[in-house]
């Protein structure tokens, strides 16, 4: 594999309408990023991800871009932003934004234009396709529920839309639309972007026949993904895009990609492959239900440890994927992946741990390193997020009560991950003066940066000791190219796991019981190896203990929530 300069990063997302507001108008802002930068760095982050600050009605938070040349008021301004980008080089830090080329918003100029002469250059940009027999062009249902289809006024035609109806989809197959995306993205990295985080980016080749399926709803529809998975040829595309933009940057690129055919990896990040890096949301994906959240399932632990496990072996030898435990897509971490009584802080720092010390480049979300968590809300209208509203009334068609489908959006809804970062106890969590765009959830009393900073056995504290470790000279190969190995899977209820490295001659064993009961485990020691190991890390400050126990007879004890870090 090529050594790159991000293979050892740290990376942290920002969502910028959520982190700290200075101008007491409920959002938060550019000026307000500018001012925790210390705070990142003292974390040990080296690559920022910040979520759209591009111009946008915000119709789906940023998502739906009116232009890609110009930062939202509400954010601040271009001013701003290269001062960011000046500020985080002083720190030898990173930024990256996202890059959202499937889609654009309704109130971009070229739909505008497009509406405006369906038949003319800038129709061209987008797909207006012809009605059949007085219907949309096929029946696909759009990733928020409803047609994928909208009506163009005055017309016979629709234009797709896979998300929202104000998110029109751009034309990848029109060279001109091709080359004004080219020419934005080449604008971004001259200012001295480090690259981008690129948003549903496989969406973006399409079957142009449009192709109806089979209704999998009682709507008739049948969801826009069935398209997806069916077409080829969308790596002409991205290779495309590499070759015009990213390659000559050296820029580093992180893709948000669903529905990858099996045997695609090494071409999407592989040495020569599209991207530097994607995310793994295959425990994530596990977590989805067939039709909507009404019907999801928890899967047993060993089910999610082993699709872990089966995603770190994949992609041994051909790439670096990057690794979440959450994003400002999914609910907390906290509140989804650990069992009610680990949810406390030491399975916090235990969940934390398995994920921070895998193979691959762990990226971090804001409120994840003092273990924030999903936020409860007696009523509907509470949330602002369009996909949980249509999941709300997605469940109720379903059959479920207002409790169950509240109770649904508590434990799914991409809202739980947007509430303000808890900096403080003060009023408005340190983040506003004002009144916050997204009510805060209550328990920023207790869990907020302020609390947590200066005392040694908080969340913040151990992620700092953890990030520490990955990155320390000494061990920093191992985390970094070591192999992963999984260890003890006969085990019921522990997650384990060495990170090998030839080159280094060392192993390290990554253990975490996520059960009730202690468990002990015998190490795999060589005869007269006892000796030699030594505890780097114990999420409940046992190193002396476990270190002792270790030498003296060659295993290590982990009592419920308990996970350590030791070498041999």
């Amino acid at each position: 594999m090529k050594k790159k300069w991000w293979h050892d990063k740290v990376a942290y997302q920002i969502y910028p309408k959520s982190f700290l507001d200075t101008n007491g108008d409920g959002i938060g802002d550019l000026k307000g990023i500018i001012s925790r930068l210390d705070y990142l760095k003292d974390l040990g982050i080296d690559i920022i991800w910040l979520s759209p600050v591009y111009q946008s009605p915000f119709v789906d938070q940023g998502y739906d871009i009116s232009d890609y040349y110009k930062i939202a008021e509400e954010f601040g301004t271009m001013e701003e932003f290269d001062e960011l980008l000046a500020e985080a080089k002083k720190r030898d830090m990173y930024i990256l934004m996202d890059l959202v080329i499937n889609h654009c918003s309704d109130r971009h100029e070229w739909f505008q234009k497009a509406l405006a002469d369906p038949y003319g250059k800038y129709g061209g940009y987008f797909h207006f396709v012809k009605g059949r027999d007085g219907k949309a062009p096929s029946n696909y249902r759009s990733y928020f529920g409803g047609s994928a289809w909208e009506p163009v006024p005055g017309t016979d035609l629709y234009y797709l839309h896979m998300f929202a109806k104000e998110q029109p989809d751009l034309n990848w197959e029109n060279p001109e639309l091709r080359e004004e995306i080219y020419k934005m993205i080449n604008w971004w990295l001259d200012k001295g972007l480090a690259g981008f985080r690129i948003d549903a980016i496989i969406n973006i080749k399409k079957d142009l026949s449009f192709p109806s399926f089979a209704p999998d709803g009682e709507d008739g529809l049948a969801s826009c993904v069935k398209m997806v998975e069916k077409v080829n040829g969308v790596g002409e595309y991205l290779e495309d895009i590499k070759r015009h933009t990213f390659a000559k940057y050296d820029a580093f690129t992180v893709a948000e990609v669903f529905n990858m055919k099996d045997d695609e990896l090494a071409e999407f990040i592989g040495d020569e492959g599209h991207f530097s890096s994607m995310f793994d949301f295959s425990a994530h994906t596990l977590m989805q239900g067939e039709n909507g959240w009404h019907d999801v399932r928890r899967p047993s632990f060993k089910e999610w440890r082993d699709t872990i496990f089966s995603a770190q072996k994949r992609v041994q030898g051909i790439g670096f994927e990057a690794n979440i435990i959450e994003n400002h897509d999914e609910p907390r971490g906290a509140s989804r992946f650990l069992p009610e009584y680990a949810q406390n802080e030491a399975g916090k720092k235990m969940l934390a741990t398995a994920s921070i010390l895998l193979y691959g480049i762990p990226f971090i979300y804001q409120g994840q390193e003092i273990g924030m968590t999903n936020c409860r809300r007696s009523d509907i209208s509470e949330y602002d997020d369009i996909s949980t509203k249509d999941q709300y009334h997605e469940a109720l068609r379903a059959g479920c009560s207002e409790a169950q489908a509240l109770e649904c959006c508590y434990e799914n809804s991409r809202d739980n991950a947007r509430t303000p970062m808890q900096w403080s106890a003060d009023a408005g969590a340190g983040f506003t003066k004002g009144t916050p765009w997204l009510s805060i959830n209550p328990n920023y009393v207790c869990i907020n940066v302020e609390e947590q900073r200066n005392r040694s056995d908080s969340v913040l504290s151990y992620y700092r000791t953890l990030i520490a470790l990955r990155k320390s000279p000494e061990y920093k190969e191992t985390f970094t190219y070591g192999r992963f190995v999984p260890a003890y899977e006969d085990e019921d209820e522990i997650f384990a796991f060495y990170r090998v490295s030839e080159e280094s001659s060392q192993d390290i064993l990554v253990a975490a019981n996520y059960g009730t009961a202690p468990v002990t485990l015998n190490l795999e020691l060589s005869e007269g190896k006892n000796s030699g190991v030594k505890v780097l890390l114990s999420n409940k400050g046992k190193e002396r203990e476990q270190e002792e126990q270790a030498r003296k007879d060659g295993s290590i004890t982990l009592n419920s929530c308990e996970s350590v870090v030791l070498t041999f």
